[in-house]
């Protein structure tokens, strides 16, 4: 098996191994499985060495420190280098537009800055000074946020739409989730933020892995490769195929190569994610309030056995009010207004 299937087929397995952990993390099965994993492994790895595991885990994933930020920034310094080094001079002297050369450059700059805000901007931290104002901005939906429910940790009454994080320790406004890659939580101040940042990042992805591709083309077709033969194990002349110009691309500009395959597979997973973040702030829902009111729903269905004291409450979203409400709520929040008119 040579290495262009092998690697399609590893890269097909990260593909539906991804797709299957989305469709099942809205379920139980994923839950049990991983018990079961955990219980499996719990007697083959030695307990000293889980140890270490759990709290190289629980520092990475469960507390505020800034090894998510420093890889995020190495791996674009990796890819920008790799860019600049290669593919712009190489571009350059096949009289490639400098518009499309320079494109990546632009969208870097202002990943960057609306990374630097997601990470830096107050996701919208409820205090005792704004407990109260906060609590007039969304309504109460009952299902799940109820009234006059109060933070144990925090001791404040909770907005709707807010949580505690555990990670940041504070309840966070309109929370939506806690982001690893900024060291921030994302909630009613910082979306609009984190929302470019991520369009930019898939949009430069993109860039790259294009020019890149388009590299490579021009590259076959200006000398030609795809009409020259080659001789195989057998002795024979063969015809240039596309597999044979895959490999020996990858055998003469490996790292342009791996570079296109991992801007590629990045834009593809930075794609589906943007499409989520985008239909979320279409719909006007956060991350919590997608996965926790489709658990919600699930209790009603009939395979899911209810307590017979436990009196149900659909869920049912009463905070979308059309496309462009939505979207000026997430770059105009609410809160930020109503802070604005105090003042």
């Amino acid at each position: 098996m040579d290495f262009l299937v092998l690697f399609l087929s590893y890269l097909a397995l990260v593909l539906v191994g991804g797709v299957l952990i989305c469709i099942w993390s809205k379920t139980h099965y994923l839950k049990g499985l991983i018990r079961e994993g955990t219980q499996i492994f719990s007697y083959l790895i030695p307990e000293c060495l889980q140890r270490a595991m759990l709290g190289l885990l629980h520092y990475l994933f469960h507390t505020r420190n800034h090894t998510f930020v420093i890889l995020h920034l190495i791996l674009q310094g990796l890819v920008y280098t790799e860019y600049t080094g290669e593919i712009f001079g190489y571009c350059q002297e096949l009289e490639f537009s400098s518009y499309y050369l320079f494109l990546p450059y632009l969208l870097l700059i202002v990943n960057l800055f609306f990374f630097t805000l997601s990470c830096v901007t107050d996701p919208g931290t409820i205090t005792k000074a704004n407990e109260l104002l906060l609590l007039q901005v969304y309504e109460f939906d009952e299902a799940l946020f109820p009234k006059n429910r109060r933070c144990s940790t925090c001791d404040l009454r909770k907005p709707a739409r807010s949580k505690h994080c555990s990670v940041c320790n504070r309840c966070v406004h309109r929370f939506d989730h806690h982001c690893v890659w900024v060291n921030n939580c994302i909630g009613a101040w910082n979306a609009r933020y984190f929302l470019i940042y991520l369009l930019t990042l898939t949009a430069s992805a993109a860039t790259m892995a294009v020019v890149s591709a388009v590299f490579l083309v021009r590259l076959v077709v200006v000398s030609d490769l795809y009409l020259k033969t080659y001789v195989d194990d057998l002795g024979h002349f063969q015809v240039i195929n596309t597999v044979f110009l895959i490999q020996y691309m990858f055998l003469t500009f490996p790292r342009i190569v791996f570079m296109l395959g991992f801007v590629l597979v990045l834009s593809f997973l930075l794609g589906g994610y943007l499409c989520f973040a985008l239909y979320l702030a279409a719909t006007n829902q956060t991350t919590n309030e997608w996965y926790r009111g489709d658990r919600a729903w699930c209790q009603h269905c009939p395979h899911m056995a209810l307590p017979p004291s436990a009196e149900p409450h659909v869920y049912r979203n009463i905070h979308s009010h059309g496309l462009w409400s939505n979207l000026r709520e997430i770059f105009l929040p609410a809160a930020a207004h109503y802070e604005r008119k105090k003042k």
